[in-house]
Formats: C-alpha cells, sequence, structure tokens
C-alpha cells in the first residue's frame, strides 16, 4: 500500500476507532460510556464550565451536550447551576467524581494496552507528530 495522507488519515481514524470501542466496552464494566466518562473528564478539568466550553472540549455539538448533561443530571453524576447571565455551570456531584476516578483507572488500563507496541521513543515521536497534524497554515 502507498503512503499518501489520505491513507495515513484512515490508519489513525481506525486506530482512534479501537481504541475508543475498547474504551466503551471498558468503561460498560462499571456502568458508564466513553462519552460520559468524557464529559465528567471536562468538567472536571474546568469546573464552572458553560456548556458551549464543555461541548467543544468534549467534540460535541452544543445541542449533544445540552441532551448529554440531561442525562448526567438524571443519573446524579453533574449538578447544572445558574451562572453569570445565560450560562449555566456544571460541576460534578460525588458520584460524578467517584465515577471519573473509576473511569479514569479503566481508560489508563485500555490507553496502555493501544499504545503497548510502542517503545518511548515511538510514543514521543507519535505524539509530537500527530502535534503537528491538522495545524492550519496561514
Amino acid at each position: 500500500m502507498r503512503v499518501t495522507p489520505q491513507t495515513t488519515g484512515r490508519v489513525l481514524k481506525r486506530a482512534q476507532y479501537r481504541n475508543h470501542r475498547a474504551a466503551d466496552r471498558a468503561l460498560a464494566a462499571i456502568g458508564t460510556t466513553l462519552v460520559q466518562w468524557d464529559a465528567l473528564r471536562a468538567i472536571d478539568e474546568a469546573p464552572s464550565s458553560s456548556a458551549h466550553a464543555l461541548a467543544v472540549a468534549t467534540f460535541q455539538s452544543d445541542q449533544s451536550f445540552g441532551t448529554l448533561a440531561a442525562r448526567l443530571v438524571a443519573q446524579d453524576l453533574i449538578e447544572r447551576a445558574p451562572g453569570r447571565g445565560r450560562r449555566v455551570e456544571h460541576r460534578l456531584t460525588d458520584a460524578g467524581k467517584r465515577m471519573l476516578a473509576a473511569g479514569q483507572a479503566v481508560t489508563a488500563e485500555v490507553t496502555a494496552r493501544s499504545f503497548a507496541e510502542l517503545s518511548a521513543a515511538e510514543l514521543g515521536t507519535l505524539h509530537a507528530l500527530l502535534e503537528r497534524v491538522g495545524v492550519p497554515v496561514d
């Protein structure tokens, strides 16, 4: 196979898909999904963030994040409160903090397995290269 930006993009997408599928399967065992766990992670990293900021941080539309946040509230994993202006702020509940911690252990193990075939040097090179991919050229 000839290596082109298109074939490389597909290989990258396939690796991401495999990692996400493995994480979803492992997270299901503790009662959550990758999307839900990622939202908890984003809320934990940026407490009191707006729904829009959290949607951007989790690669979702504002509407999708709003639907997800409503599910997380119903599961008592987050709370939403009025902020400045029309802003709605998000915070983890105690149950959300426990789910986040459990999910971090699960995803760390899955990610370690996903990258197990790479040496530390190869992982560093891959990281550096991926940091450059998709950067707009002015």
